[in-house]
């Protein structure tokens, strides 16, 4: 056999290497949720887990390869064959199996009352494997909107939608949207202009006019819209939150028309939109006057927790397509995994996903105990920061692991149809802007932290989580906790001054939090790789620089963390 023939050969060994089910492939996901949820209910999970782990592999992906090799992506047909207005979005039947298998996998279902995140996380987080697919962003939104109604919505609200918001069935379940942005003022929300007027003949509904700028999910049965009510305020005060059906006698639209689809770098199976409301039919959902409060703390947090799920579940995949590369690939007489450096690499790859998934599931557990009424004064300040600042942090290291990981492949990582690096770097870049940029997120943290009390609650926090770990990790991060605080406190004080200084302490103040979440995973495991991956993790990410010394990175550490998945 020539080199040649060799190569190839590596190569398909290398494919048919791939998982045939994504929650067999990451073991840490069911050691991570029976540290924070509990053995006992991870193994009630576990047959859900199982089979959609096992669908995302063998059917979800491919489905998605085939709309992403054929540019099978949505179109935006405004008028039927004979010249009515319809507005849909016509979809390849590759997008359409896919969306069944995901609704039929319970996704929505699971979490109707608030109290099985952990479950909706995991299986988020098995469904990113794919990138965003074309429905990831879908079922969040949905997620959102159901949260919304269920908690904000009136008796009628909720009879006539609660259910369909959490069906199972692809082709009878409703789903939702939320449309926020418009062109004039982007994150800034109070600079909205759509208005609503009251009917005057439904009892209780609104008018809506105005254009919104970035409407992903357009083809959504129900829209989450905000607009300000005549005679409201200006500012994010004056807004409310309303519930826009997209028909109301099931064919024409309902007051809205698509001016275009959206030509995205990534999730270009989602169809986004700018979209004109014409005086749509809607009803609020919630008080009227606490619209922006209901757009922040059911629709944009819901999908910020789940963004950062989203994060995790791609750079998982990310390392599963590089580590196991690196297996087979040769170069100089051995393969490329046995070069130090590229196991560096992939150790920073995979440390940053366990971290990211290790903070995510705090979050998901604070979600829980939000809405069981169980949750601390301290609790509520750490999911209040989290939300935001996880999301931040996730979504950066998702592109960069991403990026690594197109590195260890080299120019074969940049080919569309070799792997699903490409996809999943496109996909993660639209993760960083969605429901907020870097930058708003870390100002609106810097806002909250400066309310009464709210900085030292969140302090307290995160010191008891450390201090309840007794290990040296934690010990050092407690140590680099004090340290910062006094400068995170400067900056709460002047906001205006220090915002780019505040965003680097925040992504400081995120990683003291996995380190904290890691090594209390590490402590239930008991294994060499969970105690690597926390030491690897902390030389990397708390300290400025790893160089040799006290701050080094010991390879033995490195071969612990990575060892597993580089044996063929």
């Amino acid at each position: 056999m020539d080199g040649v023939d060799r190569a190839r050969d590596d190569l398909a060994t290398w494919l048919a290497s791939r998982p045939e089910n994504y929650l067999e492939s990451s073991p840490h996901l069911t050691a991570m949720l029976a540290s924070m949820a509990g053995t006992a209910r991870v193994e009630a999970m576990a047959p859900s887990l199982e089979a959609f782990g096992r669908n995302v592999a063998q059917v979800i992906e491919p489905a998605v390869v085939t709309l992403e090799r054929n540019r099978g992506l949505p179109t935006h047909r405004p008028y039927d064959s004979i010249g009515r207005r319809v507005e849909a979005i016509e979809f390849h039947p590759a997008y359409e199996a896919v969306g069944r298998v995901v609704w039929g996998s319970g996704l929505l279902a699971i979490n109707r009352g608030g109290t099985h995140a952990f479950e909706q996380a995991a299986l988020f987080f098995l469904l990113s494997h794919v990138g965003e697919g074309g429905h990831a962003c879908p079922a969040v939104c949905t997620a959102g909107l159901a949260r919304a109604v269920e908690r904000r919505g009136d008796a009628r609200m909720q009879a006539k939608y609660l259910d369909g918001l959490f069906g199972t069935d692809y082709d009878a379940c409703l789903r939702g949207s939320q449309f926020l942005t418009e062109v004039q003022g982007g994150s800034d929300v109070g600079a909205n202009g759509a208005v609503a007027v009251p009917d005057g003949v439904e009892p209780g509904a609104w008018r809506l006019t105005g254009e919104k700028w970035f409407c992903s999910v357009a083809d959504a049965d129900l829209f989450a819209v905000t607009a300000r009510p005549q005679g409201a305020g200006a500012g994010t005060r004056g807004l409310g939150c309303f519930l826009v059906p997209r028909t109301l006698d099931g064919e024409a639209p309902n007051g809205f028309r698509i001016r275009r689809l959206k030509d995205k770098l990534g999730t270009r199976c989602l169809a986004s939109a700018e979209i004109d409301f014409e005086g749509a039919l809607g009803w609020p959902i919630g008080e009227i006057d606490e619209g922006f409060h209901v757009a922040v703390e059911e629709l944009l947090n819901t999908s910020r927790w789940l963004n950062a799920v989203g994060s995790t579940g791609i750079m998982r995949r990310a390392y599963l397509e590089a580590a196991s590369y690196s297996r087979y690939r040769r170069a100089f007489g051995r393969t490329v995994g046995e070069f130090p450096i590229l196991k560096e690499q992939l150790a920073s790859m995979k440390v940053d996903e366990h971290a990211a998934l290790a903070s995510t599931l705090v979050l998901t557990g604070l979600l829980e105990r939000l809405d069981d009424g169980t949750a601390t004064v301290q609790e509520r300040a750490a999911h209040r920061v989290l939300v935001n600042a996880n999301k931040y942090v996730t979504s950066i290291d998702a592109t960069n692991v991403v990026h690594r990981g197109i590195e260890v492949l080299g120019g074969n990582g940049t080919i569309e149809d070799f792997s699903a690096l490409p996809r999943l770097y496109r996909d993660a870049l639209v993760y960083e802007s969605w429901e907020g940029t870097h930058n708003v997120l870390c100002a609106q943290v810097q806002r909250d932290l400066g309310r009464a009390e709210m900085l030292d609650e969140f302090l307290a926090w995160v010191t008891d989580e450390l201090s309840s770990n007794g290990d040296a990790a934690s010990d050092d991060a407690l140590r680099a906790l004090d340290k910062l605080a006094p400068s995170v406190r400067a900056s709460v004080a002047a906001p205006q001054q220090t915002a780019s200084e505040f965003r680097r302490q925040l992504e400081s103040l995120v990683r003291i939090v996995q380190i904290g979440a890691l090594s209390k995973i590490a402590e239930r495991e008991q294994t060499a790789e969970s105690a690597a991956v926390v030491e690897v993790f902390a030389r990397m990410r708390l300290h400025a620089a790893p160089t040799p010394g006290p701050h080094g990175i010991d390879a033995s550490y490195v071969d612990k963390v990575v060892s597993s998945d580089l044996s063929a």
